[in-house]
């Protein structure tokens, strides 16, 4: 049996954070009804490519879902879902603050017709706050944090990550961690709550470092000139003689001793702590010197914390993930498949079916009644 096998979850949410949360769950035994408005409900079922009827991007993150489609700005729409309420275990939400209170389906108002609700509330800036109601996205939940500022490419103009990552690493995992905590205290005390999960809150702990060398030393980071912002040597990216790139990571002396010994750089600059740039400089010449395979064969041959930098295709290929089989379950659509989408659920947690699809809009209709 699957850890939350039998927990029910109303999944309000649309596009990333929230249906990304709902798919952990789903993939751990919970059954999840996405609740989507007519006529063409998530607006990520729109986008393309497509993959069967919907897009693959909605296909990916709505894996073994089933889908009701309600207006629910229609005042019959609460009423509608009320046996679905009553007996929900959780409900998933990310509108702007006040806008389900709107609806009839604030908190307040379930929590008097079913009190053992745990009902998630994902926002970019929380549920209360002079920023509460703003519009925003991701880049501009990173940019207000401060942690843009420190990803600055050589001009010194911050670059836009290359994951959503207020999105997945600051809603849809918080909500899970958070929901998981609800459902064991609603195990001791047979009551639910509401969980506020603020992606801007939540990419604070991203920046641990530039924090406490601010607040306890006055050293406030640079873009570009920290020790994992491109500032060290031992923490860089450097081109190859056929334009591929080098991560290279040998943080620790151990590390760093046989990287400089590998790579024949001198004892003057091997000793990064009087000139860095120079140093890195220097760096950057040698792996110039030669290409990507040669590098990728003497990294093969000691530790020493350094990677041939991948494309998606390639890491897809890399014999270790398939060696862990971490793309051999599968989403199936109208004849189609292709690997699921990886979750941070491990295999022991999950079903034993291993192929699944995803929902057609409104499916599951027949869970509520008709007026």
């Amino acid at each position: 049996m699957q850890p939350i096998q039998g927990i029910r979850v109303l999944d309000f949410t649309t596009l990333l954070p929230g249906p990304m949360a709902s798919l952990m769950l789903a993939e751990a035994g919970a059954e999840v009804i996405k609740i989507e408005r007519p006529p063409g409900g998530d607006d990520m079922r729109g986008y393309r490519p497509k993959f069967g009827p919907a897009s693959v991007n909605f296909a990916l993150l709505n894996r073994g879902k089933r889908s009701i489609a309600i207006d629910l700005k229609k005042p019959e729409a609460a009423r509608r879902l009320l046996p679905l309420l009553k007996i929900a275990d959780v409900l998933i939400e990310q509108f702007r603050p006040g806008v389900m209170e709107r609806l009839a389906l604030g908190y307040e108002t379930l929590r008097e017709i079913n009190p053992r609700l745990i009902y998630c509330a994902i926002t970019g800036y929380g549920q209360s706050g002079p920023k509460a109601a703003l519009a925003a996205h991701d880049l501009n939940y990173v940019a207000d944090t401060g942690m843009l500022s420190l990803a600055a490419g050589a001009d010194g103009v911050p670059i836009p990550p290359a994951a959503l990552v207020a999105d997945i690493a600051a809603g849809a995992y918080p909500a899970v961690i958070n929901i998981l905590l609800a459902l064991q205290q609603r195990a001791r005390t047979g009551e639910g709550c509401k969980l506020d999960v603020s992606m801007t809150d939540n990419l604070f702990p991203f920046l641990y470092w530039a924090l406490g060398n601010g607040l306890a030393a006055g050293r406030w980071p640079r873009p570009g000139s920290e020790l994992v912002t491109g500032g060290s040597p031992r923490y860089q990216i450097y081109r190859t003689a056929d334009d591929r790139f080098v991560a290279a990571a040998p943080l620790e002396d151990r590390f760093w001793a046989k990287f400089v010994a590998m790579i024949g750089l001198s004892s003057e600059l091997a000793d990064d702590s009087r000139d860095p740039a120079a140093t890195r400089r220097a760096v950057a010449d040698i792996i110039r010197g030669r290409t990507a395979a040669e590098w990728r064969a003497s990294f093969a041959a000691d530790d020493v914390c350094c990677s041939i930098v991948a494309t998606v295709e390639e890491a897809l290929a890399d014999t270790h993930f398939r060696a862990r089989g971490l793309f051999s379950r599968t989403l199936e659509a109208d004849g189609r498949e292709m690997p699921a989408l990886p979750v941070a659920i491990v295999e022991a947690f999950r079903a034993s079916e291993r192929a699944a699809g995803y929902p057609s809009l409104g499916e599951a209709n027949a869970l509520i009644p008709e007026r």
